[in-house]
């Protein structure tokens, strides 16, 4: 099946009594044990609503297993733990998104747990390998700067090497990318973003095989960032349009990256679709749509002026909903990295993330121009 269809249709539960075609929601936490396998209980991740959701995201990953999580960082730092311990080594990009950037930083030596922060080329990361490396932590396009990572080279090498990797795919979503295809052991979301789409929901997913996934689970069940039921019925009516808008928003973002390509108060745009970006030949090769996320400078040392001006695109600190948000990512995802941090991965205060949603893409480059003539220009 397509992946339209597959969205749709993969993981819903009809309900066999009335004939009903979604999912029931479940809201039960006492289940009946007697002559079960398994008991029932949200925490133990194994109720139908977050089965379904599990089934779905697998379905559009490609992979053999899902599991939903209450955040997406629930999701990353229970996956990255799982297979990390005391004396091991874990590598990371410099560029992965500000909170798992911070719970290595602040978490990381608590659990005996050394790692080593690289550039985004496959080649820094291969570098910063050692013989007590278990854990490869990478993300394309990366956030907020988008860079585009050689996801396979990497995979292919961390398997040689029997390292596990874990990707954050939030940014692409699987509309736009499926990285296991490419080699990857481990897919996380922010289900926050493009998942629920419309922001108004919280949750992560992973989507791996069921040998990787037998570890995430068992710590996942100790930890116990699970998903309530009501949520879980909410995430799966959304992830079921989640093609239809991910594909609309991507079509948006490519000719909001043109236009801010070109106009004369912005400095450098960030996006894996233009030619002129660094990661757009790798982009080309490993994902089947660019994404709705871009980045841009702005000729101005104080970008709130222009944010103040903007009437349809509103100053937000999440993404991937139907409508288009912008943020400073120095004030907002980054901001519990130091400055120096910062400086050095390029996130400077003139930094801006948008994330493009439904709107006519008209409508939303007139609203940028007329910002950027009242406050820049």
């Amino acid at each position: 099946m397509e992946k339209t269809t597959i969205a749709i249709h993969k993981g819903t539960l009809k309900d066999s009594k009335t004939g009903g075609i979604n999912t029931p929601v479940y809201t039960s936490s006492a289940y009946n044990y007697i002559n079960k396998d398994d008991t029932c209980y949200p925490r133990y991740f194994n109720i139908p609503n977050q089965d379904a959701v599990g089934k779905k995201i697998a379905a559009l990953e490609h992979a053999e297993t899902g599991l939903v999580f209450s955040s997406g960082m629930g999701a990353m730092s229970t996956s990255i733990l799982a297979y990390a311990g005391s004396g091991d080594h874990v590598v990371m990009l410099d560029a992965l998104y500000g909170g798992t950037h911070h719970f290595a930083t602040q978490w990381f030596s608590h659990f005996g747990i050394d790692c080593t922060f690289t550039g985004t080329s496959a080649e820094d990361v291969i570098k910063a390998v050692i013989p007590e490396t278990r854990v490869i932590v990478i993300e394309s396009p990366t956030n907020p700067l988008l860079a585009v990572v050689d996801i396979e080279k990497i995979a292919q090498f961390a398997k040689k090497n029997k390292i596990t990797t874990i990707i954050d795919n939030t940014f692409a979503s699987p509309v736009n990318q499926t990285p296991l295809d490419l080699g990857i052991d481990i897919v996380i979301h922010s289900g926050t973003k493009y998942l629920g789409g419309h922001s108004d929901l919280c949750c992560g997913m992973v989507a791996c095989s069921h040998e990787k996934m037998e570890k995430i689970l068992s710590l996942a069940r100790v930890l116990g960032p699970s998903l309530d039921p009501r949520i879980c019925s909410l995430l799966e009516r959304s992830m079921k349009t989640l093609v239809l808008r991910v594909n609309a928003q991507t079509q948006n973002a490519m000719e909001v990256a043109e236009f801010l390509e070109n106009h004369p108060a912005i400095s450098k745009v960030y996006y894996p679709g233009l030619e002129s970006f660094k990661g757009y030949e790798i982009a080309k090769q490993q994902m089947t749509g660019f994404g709705a996320m871009l980045s841009f400078e702005i000729k101005d040392k104080d970008p709130d002026k222009f944010i103040e001006k903007l009437r349809i695109v509103s100053p937000a600190v999440s993404l991937g909903g139907v409508e288009s948000t912008i943020c400073s990512p120095a004030l907002t995802s980054h901001s519990k990295m130091s400055v120096q941090e910062r400086q050095r991965i390029g996130v400077t205060d003139s930094l801006l993330r948008l994330s493009i949603g439904l709107e006519d893409a008209d409508d939303l480059k007139q609203d940028i121009d007329n910002a950027l003539k009242k406050s820049v220009l």
